[in-house]
């Protein structure tokens, strides 16, 4: 894999950008709107590992990120599959497993709790926006399906980890009180 020398290529000063496969698209194609979203979902979930403090989430957190990159890899290179089914069931497994410990929803949460458990919320959102943009491109072009999965679930599991995370601190989430 070439490295990058230099940050600024002038290439995509015209509007246009180039895929890993070596095509150029359109900065404002569906295909490229989805690769901004993950590389905004990987950040804001490297946000939730900063905050975290050294709990055993970042781990797999971490290989989050990776999966990411991989998606990326995958939406750069049109055609390819990297997501698989395997990854979705790992993902539900997770959740299962985080899950257990809760309580039962009983009304609505307002993202927050904590700052971990604000980040986690903020990043379940930017993966709800990514699988929406993701779906707005499979209408055009071929997706993995297994990606497309990938990103429901993922979401499920920011959310779960949300709940998580709010609950180390406070045995009570805030949540949505009703104007009667």
């Amino acid at each position: 894999m070439a490295r990058l020398t230099r940050l600024y290529t002038r290439s995509g000063d015209t509007g246009r950008t180039g895929l890993a496969d070596g095509s150029r698209v359109d900065k404002a194609s569906h295909r490229v709107d989805a690769l901004g979203d993950l590389d905004e979902l990987n950040a804001a979930i490297g946000l939730v590992i900063t905050h975290c403090g050294r709990n055993p989430v970042d781990e797999w957190l971490l290989g989050l990120q990776h999966r990411l990159f991989d998606l990326g890899g995958e939406l750069a290179s049109p055609g390819s599959e990297v997501i698989l089914d395997e990854e979705v069931e790992s993902i539900e497994q997770r959740i299962d497993a985080l899950n257990e410990g809760l309580p039962p929803l009983r009304e609505f949460l307002l993202p927050g709790g904590n700052l971990a458990a604000a980040h986690a919320h903020l990043a379940r959102t930017i993966c709800r926006r990514a699988e929406r943009t993701l779906w707005r491109l499979a209408r055009h072009e071929v997706v993995n399906p297994a990606s497309l999965r990938y990103l429901n679930r993922l979401s499920d599991l920011l959310f779960v980890l949300a709940r998580v995370l709010a609950r180390q601190e406070s045995t009570e989430e805030p949540t949505w009180k009703r104007r009667r």
